[in-house]
């Protein structure tokens, strides 16, 4: 007789869903090549992230928590992919 087990729900870490979070508001972007994050250093982008994180965190997490996980990703995260051989250095 086939069984079906339920499946669990995918619970990203906190930080995963910061980096979920920032790039859904256009703050950071990914390599396309290597898949490092990039800062797009767009204020409004990362306003919109901090707003979202505290209107609405992940289930358990308090507002301020979620605002934090979003600050220590944008603080982790550079604006250039470090894979990626530098553009004009002249």
């Amino acid at each position: 007789m086939l069984m079906f087990r339920e499946r669990r729900s995918v619970v990203p870490t906190l930080r995963g869903w910061a980096i979920s979070v920032l790039n859904e508001a256009g703050a950071i972007r990914e390599c396309e090549e290597h898949g490092w994050t990039q800062d797009r250093g767009d204020p409004h982008a990362r306003e919109r992230a901090f707003d979202a994180a505290r209107q609405d965190p992940p289930a358990g997490v308090a507002p301020e928590a979620a605002a934090v996980a979003i600050a220590e990703v944008l603080d982790s995260t550079g604006d250039t992919c470090p894979e990626c051989p530098p553009e004009n250095l002249v």
